[in-house]
């Protein structure tokens, strides 16, 4: 059984769900998620956790990349080539020092709405499956981050096309921005081309495509991204070798047991969880409402051992009312085995 991560690079015309479906069956595995839907149009990289490494996606660093390719004087039902045309126009007139200069409206933080046809719920169903179903909602819209904005290439005609480099933070959406870049020039927009160079961690130039990961596991040469190293992000704790397998057993370890290995950065949250403790009633029962994941490590042979967290207000003895509050610091996701 393999336990780590893929740098998987997503085909064009396959769903994320098409390709963790290959990946299950080339490992004869059903434990296999992905980080990071891409559209079917879309290419490049698709994070994939193997075995125990599920349960570490979410603690994978943030950030995506992409080259996007823009078509303007086109707009489309699902704000790509996906969708039918719905209005198309000459936009012979723009050049690229047009688009360009509009960039600084679109970096920052921005309130952003998903295309019609994605996978954002409204009412607990799929936007993707109300719209095939000709129903007409209301798209909630969302804050996103777009950090930079870079114009690679510009080829001229009827329908001009932009290709433009793109760091943005997690939920941005490239079609949703492409649409929005089509109506400030006045002539719409669509996605006519998608790579994702970068995400969580994994870039597009060390990348492995699905016929490359089926040779290495017929060739019995595959080896997956090490956990341990994508979670160094992570501020962490070393633990001894008796800490390390209680915190494995999934005891939760007094503040007393574990201050001796607390970093300073740790310590700065334990102050700020102490606040949150004090303002609460006694013996009510809270944590963080957004904990800080810790990396766990053994002190001796530097393995990696999981993710835990401190919790403020929980009972030294559960189910007993009068029992004084404490905080622990607590298993969240143990990975090493003992």
């Amino acid at each position: 059984m393999f336990h780590g991560f893929i740098n998987l690079k997503k085909p064009k015309g396959w769903t994320s769900h098409d390709c963790v479906a290959r990946t299950r069956r080339l490992l004869n595995t059903k434990k296999v998620g992905h980080s990071g839907t891409l559209d079917p149009l879309a290419t490049g990289v698709l994070p994939v956790a193997v075995g125990k490494a599920t349960r570490l996606l979410q603690y994978l660093p943030e950030g995506k990349a992409y080259r996007a390719t823009i078509r303007f004087g086109v707009k489309t039902t699902t704000d790509d080539l996906e969708g039918e045309v719905v209005h198309q126009v000459s936009a012979a007139h723009l050049e690229r020092s047009h688009i360009e200069a509009l960039f600084p409206n679109f970096v920052g933080t921005l309130t952003q709405t998903p295309p019609m046809y994605s996978a954002v719920q409204v009412n607990g169903k799929r936007l993707y499956d109300l719209a095939r179903q000709g129903k007409a909602v209301e798209v909630p819209s969302r804050q996103v981050v777009i950090k930079q904005l870079h114009s690679q290439s510009w080829q001229s005609g009827e329908q001009p096309e932009l290709v433009v480099d793109i760091v943005c933070g997690p939920g941005t959406y490239i079609r949703s921005l492409a649409r929005d870049l089509g109506e400030a020039v006045n002539t719409g927009a669509t996605l006519a081309g998608l790579v994702r160079t970068y995400s969580n961690g994994f870039e597009i130039k060390d990348s492995l495509t699905l016929e490359a990961l089926a040779a290495a596991i017929k060739q019995k040469t595959f080896v997956p991204v090490a956990a341990g190293g994508l979670m160094e992000h992570l501020n962490a704790i070393d633990f001894p070798a008796e800490l390390a397998r209680r915190w494995c057993l999934g005891q939760k370890l007094s503040l007393n047991d574990v201050t001796p290995y607390l970093t300073p950065q740790i310590t700065s949250h334990l102050e700020q969880l102490a606040d949150t403790h004090s303002s609460i009633s006694d013996h009510e029962s809270t944590a963080l409402a957004q904990p800080m994941p810790i990396r766990v490590m053994n002190a001796e042979s530097q393995a990696f051992l999981g993710i835990g967290e401190f919790r403020a207000g929980l009972p030294t003895v559960a189910h007993e009312a009068n029992s004084p509050l404490e905080t622990v610091f607590a298993p969240k996701r143990v990975f090493a085995e003992l």
